[in-house]
């Protein structure tokens, strides 16, 4: 069975979250602050998990940043605000998702499938896939990324977005088609989420020259994976 790591300080929320996934197959775990959350981690195997922002001893947006150290489970954040700075701060920080409260158990079991959809559809393929421009090395089935044969640390999304426009070099994607490829047609989201995390790949790739490629801006339109020489 997938097993799913629920966490949120509210036992009510907690049970009956638990309740809707078991009723789809899924094992679950619960966790009731940020500290247990990341004991329950490192401890067990998750597929997905359900984090609340505003959680006791370490915040949501802290564990995330905890897990994406360690893991790229897809991560869905609950809010209990629905403005721009908890959606942003939880795609920052790595998150794949989120979901305002109050909600109901079949739309979080709804962006639940649409999570884990994407993520079976970008590691359907068989073998092994690789990329390389110059000194970057990206491969698909481990989303690994390497950059003078040292490993970079990246989301799920963040590798998403890499690959996707190195496998189309030289061609300008919208924000919305970006959105849509890689958030799906069900996100609520609007077209900065791919501005940020643009922004948080580029700083990450910039760590060592690489004067053979970038990643380019075109202005009014999108974004492109461009070869300079």
């Amino acid at each position: 069975m997938p097993k799913m790591l629920i966490a949120d300080d509210h036992e009510a929320i907690t049970d009956i979250l638990a309740a809707f996934a078991e009723a789809e197959g899924y094992e679950t775990a619960v966790a009731s602050d940020g500290e247990e959350t990341m004991r329950l981690f490192r401890t067990q195997e998750f597929d997905i998990v359900l984090l609340d922002v505003m959680m006791p001893k370490k915040d949501g947006f802290t564990v995330c940043r905890e897990i994406r150290t360690k893991s790229n489970v897809p991560i869905l954040m609950i809010t209990a605000r629905g403005d721009d700075y908890d959606r942003i701060m939880g795609l920052d920080t790595g998150a794949d998702d989120y979901i305002v409260k109050p909600f109901s158990p079949a739309e979080v079991m709804a962006r639940v499938r649409a999570v884990l959809r994407r993520l079976e559809r970008s590691t359907s393929a068989a073998g092994i896939r690789r990329l390389s421009q110059g000194r970057l090395t990206v491969e698909e089935d481990s989303c690994r990324a390497q950059l003078d044969g040292e490993a970079i640390a990246l989301t799920r999304k963040e590798f998403d977005l890499l690959w996707l426009l190195m496998e189309n070099k030289g061609r300008t994607f919208s924000r919305e088609h970006l959105l849509d490829s890689l958030w799906g047609y069900d996100y609520t989201g609007d077209t900065r989420t791919v501005d940020t995390h643009i922004k948080r790949l580029r700083a990450k790739l910039e760590a060592k020259p690489h004067p053979d490629w970038q990643i380019k801006t075109v202005w009014g339109v999108g974004y492109a994976f461009e070869v300079t020489s």
